[in-house]
């Protein structure tokens, strides 16, 4: 029963002898010296028994031409009203209209709330007749100055026909003293009428202030639209008091909206006045157009961006206050290379690239710049006018090594 086990075990151990001890022989005996030979050649030898191009990596090359191509700068931004404004009182009384409601269309110069107008109409009247009276003053006033200005001339004539009887010996001192003293009353006389004169006109000022005063109070009794729009709140309750102050309604436009975006200080000068700019807004996908109207002149000093408003016509007020929106502007065209995606990758310093072919097969890498995203590739700048761009194998290769590149169209 024990002999098989044997037998087996015998038969093991000569295997494992010939494979170990008697191994070049056994190879020998089955024709396999020259696989021998290869296997136990050295790394150098075996090198140089390979066809140098095999031992190249293999890339997948595309040759790319530039093109010209209409380039946009991009931004993120969100939609405004043209106008919004909190219309409030500006004197003190009681609401006497009925309030109109949020979302109603409203015009320019349209009612909104009407105050309760009180004694204002009594205080009109009474500044009127004050300034009525004061008016009848200056025909009396003037009047004075007249009469007080002919007795002037003719203390002056007086005191003349004095000094020339005095100079002559005809007439006493006495009398030119009494000429001279007339003379200086009826300026007096003059001096006090003139005064009243002024006083009368002075009065007529008064009592036209006040008039307007009590006209542009009872003016403030009515708050009118100062633009055409939409009422976002409810205008202020019937029999509510108001306050100088105090909120009647607002009021915003939108016909035409503002798009209001950040330009990075690293494309700000790319844009410019007029400029045609498009936007899709994020609540329905909707586009719309218009054109640049403002840049700031001054960044912001946090973010280090500049203020950017697109005036777009808004007729059917579809586009709300408010809405998200992705912004771009039109700028100057560039020469660009249309590149797969895919094809981008990153170089030692984290520099966003694509890795290409010289005249020698050896792999270079090119920082590039994106320009805009489609269906069919990146549109990228920074390479030369016709490159050839590594689009399979890439990430296997680095700069300054040598590849055996393989064209696109033979893959295809």
């Amino acid at each position: 029963m024990r002999f098989f086990p044997l037998l087996a075990a015998a038969i093991l151990a000569g295997l494992m002898y010939l494979a170990i001890f008697e191994r070049p022989s056994l190879m020998a005996f089955f024709g396999s010296d020259a696989e021998e030979a290869e296997e136990t050649a050295t790394p150098d030898q075996a090198a140089s028994a390979v066809p140098e191009s095999t031992q190249l990596v293999r890339v997948v090359v595309k040759t790319l031409t530039a093109q010209q191509i209409d380039s946009a700068v991009v931004l993120r931004g969100q939609t405004s009203a043209a106008r919004q404004v909190d219309v409030r009182a500006e004197t003190s009384a009681v609401v006497v209209s009925e309030p109109l409601r949020k979302g109603a269309s409203i015009t320019q110069g349209q009612e909104m709330c009407r105050l309760d107008e009180g004694t204002r109409q009594a205080a009109l009247a009474q500044a009127q007749a004050q300034l009525s009276e004061a008016q009848s003053r200056v025909p009396e006033s003037e009047s004075r100055v007249l009469e007080a200005q002919a007795r002037l001339d003719e203390a002056l004539i007086n005191q003349n026909a004095s000094s020339r009887l005095n100079a002559d010996g005809f007439a006493s001192t006495t009398r030119l003293a009494s000429a001279d003293a007339a003379v200086a009353a009826a300026q007096a006389s003059v001096s006090t009428a003139q005064s009243g004169l002024r006083a009368a006109k002075s009065g007529i000022e008064a009592a036209q202030a006040a008039v307007a005063g009590a006209q542009t109070e009872l003016g403030r009794l009515v708050i009118k639209a100062p633009f055409s729009g939409l009422l976002e709140s409810d205008t202020a309750e019937l029999g509510t008091l108001l306050q100088p102050g105090a909120l009647c309604g607002t009021i915003i436009q939108l016909d035409p909206v503002k798009l209001v975006g950040y330009l990075p200080e690293t494309e700000v000068n790319r844009v410019t006045i007029g400029a045609q700019a498009g936007a899709r807004l994020a609540a329905g996908g909707n586009e719309v157009r218009g054109k640049v109207t403002f840049i700031s002149r001054s960044a912001d000093p946090q973010t280090r961006t500049f203020l950017t408003e697109i005036e777009v016509p808004n007729p059917d007020l579809a586009i709300r206050d408010g809405q998200t929106a992705e912004i771009l502007i039109a700028s100057a065209g560039a020469d660009a290379h249309l590149v797969p995606q895919s094809a981008l990758t990153l170089n030692a310093e984290g520099t966003i690239g694509l890795r290409t072919v010289d005249a020698t097969n050896t792999v270079q890498f090119q920082a590039v710049k994106i320009v805009r995203d489609t269906v069919d590739g990146i549109w990228v700048t920074g390479l030369p006018a016709q490159a050839d761009v590594i689009v399979v194998g890439q990430e296997y290769v680095i700069e300054g090594v040598q590849v055996a590149p393989t064209p696109w169209e033979a893959t295809q």
